[in-house]
């Protein structure tokens, strides 16, 4: 279900907030076997908006549901008679709308064979997986702006629909369900109120007319954790579990662990390598947010510092134990450690904590204190750091 990104990258030029702006509009749905839910949510969304709200006309309609629904919803919306979705442009006299056939998603197990239904954990694993990576790849298009109904399908899809735009949803996008009144709720007869009358039978025998139909969209506020992920989660594929995960990390209370002989560190929740170099800067704050010491002025920029070299060497030799400092290094601080080598280790520090943590790396960057002239601490507390042997499983390497 991977999409091509939108080509456009420029900057925006309309109100960041507002969904009627963008010139991409995208409506995506989910169901199983009703599909009247997207031609419903369309007449709400475009034709008769809540009182005070604007219509919002989506240019494309993207439909989530398995292999039963996807072909019940190609035969109900799609095709010539009665191509429902159809008969409401034409109703309502829409602008185009891109809805075809090769917009109805349907969701896959593990070995990629279309689902029939979600019934099983697997199911709803995959489900999970498939539903969160089409709503990352619509919000990586910052021209895009997204309305998502979760009135149709399972129950958990519906969920996990939601889910995915609480982890990945931005200030224009929206979430909504759809609510038909009665006694059109529930009937297999109705897809939208008519502008015209016309008559149709519900269950029971019953007849009544589809042009007196009210139907009311709820809009479900959300409550955005995209802040919250990594920049890799934002533009790779990630799992729904891995999603969540990094979402709970970055909202979590701030831990460090350092490992020293297995040159890699535990933050956020997340194990990962760092080089030696960087990773002897970081043990020298860590050390000292250890023991409540006050923050360090840099090493001067042309002037070779000896206590500096000191304190960094001290944290390189439990790294590297007898092999001692790289050649490289040893002339680099030969007469001891300045400040444009303090810089670049600064810099690839913490350009690596941004990379592996996303905007969860702000507690664990060196902070220069914002001052004049600037001077440098780890600002964890005491108690969220700590020394120790880390689990080399699930690590990710630095180069």
């Amino acid at each position: 279900m991977r999409l091509t990104p939108s080509p456009h990258r420029q900057e925006m030029p309309y109100a960041r907030d507002n969904p009627n702006a963008y010139p991409r509009r995208i409506l995506v749905a989910v169901t199983g076997l009703s599909p009247q839910i997207v031609t419903e949510t369309l007449y709400a969304l475009a034709i008769a908006p809540a009182q005070g709200a604007s219509a919002f006309v989506p240019s494309e309609i993207h439909l989530i549901t398995t292999r039963s629904g996807a072909e019940k919803a190609r035969l109900a919306l799609l095709s010539d008679e009665p191509g429902w979705f159809h008969r409401l442009c034409r109703d309502y006299a829409l602008p185009p709308i891109d809805f075809a056939a090769g917009h109805i998603h349907v969701l896959t197990d593990a070995a990629g064979d279309p689902l029939e239904d979600i019934r099983s954990p697997d199911d709803n694993r995959c489900a999970a997986d498939g539903i969160t990576e089409l709503v990352r790849d619509f919000t990586a298009d910052p021209d895009c702006a997204l309305h998502v109904s979760i009135a149709g399908g399972r129950k958990t899809m519906g969920f996990f629909l939601g889910y995915a735009l609480s982890l990945y949803g931005r200030p224009q996008d929206r979430l909504s369900h759809v609510l038909v009144a009665e006694p059109f709720e529930s009937s297999s007869a109705f897809y939208y109120p008519t502008p015209a009358s016309q008559v149709i039978e519900l269950a029971g025998g019953r007849l009544a007319d589809a042009a007196s139909a009210q139907i009311t969209l709820a809009d479900l506020p959300i409550v955005s954790l995209r802040h919250g992920l990594p920049e890799a989660l934002l533009t790779g594929r990630a799992s729904y579990s891995e999603a969540v995960a990094a979402a709970r990390l970055a909202l979590a209370p701030p831990q460090l662990t350092i490992d020293l002989a297995g040159r890699r560190i535990r933050a956020a929740g997340k194990v990962f390598a760092l080089p030696p170099a960087e990773l002897a800067l970081l043990s020298v704050f860590a050390r000292r947010a250890l023991r409540g010491e006050p923050p360090l002025p840099a090493p001067p920029k042309e002037v070779p510092d000896a206590e500096w070299r000191k304190r960094y060497r001290v944290e390189l030799h439990w790294i590297n134990g007898l092999l001692g400092e790289s050649e490289r290094t040893e002339k680099a601080l030969r007469d001891g450690m300045d400040g444009r080598y303090f810089s670049s280790r600064l810099s690839k520090l913490n350009e690596t904590l941004n990379r592996q943590l996303g905007p969860a790396a702000a507690p664990y960057r060196i902070s220069n204190g914002s001052k004049r002239p600037p001077r440098y601490c780890l600002t964890l507390p005491p108690s969220a750091v700590g020394y120790g042997e880390i689990d080399a499983a699930g690590a990710h390497a630095e180069d």
